[in-house]
């Protein structure tokens, strides 16, 4: 019998599952709402049911171990705390939860951590030891790996790259303050950018036909392709802000690369070509030149399973 391991994403919009052997291939894999289930419990079991019936179709298979990644996830305690972009609030026991319902160790962390491990081991930082791997979903979060091993910090939450402040008087975040990053370089802050810049001018944009709860990332990126000056510029200003804040950020661990993931960075050049100019306007000196801003090499999926999963062979897994 095959051995495996269950590898979760939990997304702000949705979650997503995989049964995962350990040469990292996907035996079955799926997704539903995260917005369905506004109490936590109610989350577990319709995500008891969802993996009950994986396992099933899976074929004949050992579950050994499940690895999550969360919002805000806090990998020493098994806890999603205080997650912005979740409607669950407070302190959250996921992993005990869901240890408890499929009766096997569960283990998590913040998801662009779990990312940022898929990177590692299956994607384009194989052989790499520092490097910065950035989620654009929507909320940005990031995953920080120095000399081989991902940072922690001393409490779990080491590397909230989206919750450092662009601009003190800045846009209302989900975390109570404002002027995060990503209340700006994420999915929902593009839109946000959108709408500011429709308010603020008279070019005409097909946007302007969409009601603003309409109007996602996709769209945006598709009006940009076909020219529209409205989308063109929300993803120069999205880059600026993004690249000006990943300067700063290479300032503490000085990374090899920063891999972009997610939704967001779907789009290409729209985002990569603007994002690397004002990166390398703002970058400290010593660094110019040095640093590469990558695509992630794993689909946007796969890639947070595959490092979930990655995570429970590697801490719940002895042998």
């Amino acid at each position: 019998m095959k051995k495996v391991s269950i590898g979760i994403d939990i997304g702000g919009t949705n979650s997503a599952y995989g049964i995962v052997d350990k040469d990292a291939n996907v035996l079955y894999s799926g997704s539903f709402p995260t917005k369905n289930y506004p109490k936590v419990n109610e989350f577990v079991s319709a995500l008891g049911v969802a993996l009950r019936d994986a396992l099933k179709k899976a074929g004949s298979v050992e579950l050994v171990g499940i690895g999550i990644g969360a919002p805000n996830g806090n990998f020493y305690k098994g806890t999603i705390e205080h997650a912005p972009n979740l409607d669950w609030k407070g302190i959250i026991p996921l992993a005990e939860l869901v240890s408890k319902e499929m009766g096997v160790p569960a283990v998590l962390t913040n998801d662009a951590n779990a990312a940022a491990i898929g990177e590692m081991i299956y994607g384009g930082a194989r052989g790499m030891k520092d490097f910065i791997v950035i989620t654009l979903g929507t909320g940005l979060g990031s995953g920080l790996v120095a000399n081989g091993e991902l940072i922690y910090g001393h409490d779990g939450f080491a590397g909230e790259i989206g919750h450092t402040i662009v601009d003190i008087n800045g846009r209302t975040c989900g975390c109570g303050r404002k002027g995060c990053l990503e209340t700006y370089a994420s999915a929902t802050g593009i839109k946000r950018t959108v709408a500011e810049l429709l308010a603020n001018s008279i070019e005409p944009s097909v946007l302007r036909t969409i009601p603003y709860n309409d109007i996602t990332a996709a769209m945006i990126s598709e009006a940009a392709h076909k020219g529209d000056k409205i989308a063109l510029e929300a993803y120069d200003y999205t880059g600026k802000i993004l690249g000006i804040k990943l300067a700063d950020a290479v300032a503490h661990t000085s990374p090899e690369a920063i891999f972009l993931f997610g939704g967001l960075a779907k789009a290409g050049d729209l985002i990569f070509k603007p994002t690397l100019k004002y990166f390398e306007e703002n970058v400290l000196v010593i660094f110019k030149n040095k640093i590469k801003i990558l695509p992630s090499h794993l689909n946007e999926t796969n890639g947070a399973i595959l490092g979930s999963a990655a995570l429970a062979w590697k801490e719940l897994v002895k042998n």
